[in-house]
């Protein structure tokens, strides 16, 4: 089901999504509330002794609130959103000069290998809608980063009530027990997966190829 959605929230406008996405979703993801969980809980955690150097691709920012975070934590941010809605909409607010947001595929990036100091991926993995794709991300970051740096992701652990939140949107949850072969499989090392009950997160770093 594709849906397109505009509402106020918390008295703001913001401009629709087009996609697999059901309004209640839209609701979530564009609300204060989950802005500030983004910013005091989510950024936080996953960002603990991760130092991503001060050039940074941001993969599947959506409505921007992990880019208004990261923004003011490194020097250059680009940020690489699918949907070009929500593409014009981040690349139209105030997000600071720091920031480039690029309308792209995460999957097939268009940069140079060896570009970026650091990647990241915030709660977005489950959106992409096969395993092989979600692989295809995760290949790609390593390969426009430099040697020795890190890609951190997260995302929420699959539950029923999740599965319930997303009908109708395209839910491909990901195993954290499965992330450590599947990053090491991209070409990562290093990796390292932790998880709470409503999240994981994981680290890895690209090797120097040989």
């Amino acid at each position: 089901m594709r849906v397109k959605y505009t509402e106020s929230v918390a008295g703001r406008e913001f401009r629709p999504y087009v996609g697999p996405m059901n309004a209640e979703h839209q609701r979530a993801c564009a609300s204060d509330e989950w802005r500030t969980t983004v910013r005091e809980q989510i950024v936080p955690w996953v960002l603990d002794g991760v130092d991503l150097g001060d050039d940074v691709v941001e993969l599947g920012p959506g409505y921007g609130p992990t880019t208004d975070s990261l923004r003011g934590l490194v020097a250059r941010l680009t940020a690489v959103e699918i949907d070009p809605e929500l593409a014009r909409a981040l690349a139209t607010r105030p997000n600071g000069s720091n920031v480039t947001v690029a309308e792209g595929d995460a999957t097939r990036l268009e940069f140079e290998d060896g570009r970026f100091s650091g990647a990241t991926c915030f709660s977005m993995l489950h959106h992409i809608p096969s395993r092989a794709q979600q692989d295809r991300l995760f290949a790609e970051a390593r390969r426009v980063l430099v040697p020795d740096v890190i890609f951190v992701a997260s995302d929420s652990v699959d539950r029923p009530d999740l599965r319930t939140f997303h009908e109708g949107d395209t839910f491909v949850p990901i195993d954290p027990e499965e992330l450590p072969r599947r990053l090491s499989e991209a070409g990562f090392v290093d990796v390292l997966v932790d998880r709470n009950e409503f999240a994981w997160k994981a680290r890895a770093r690209k090797g120097v190829d040989i």
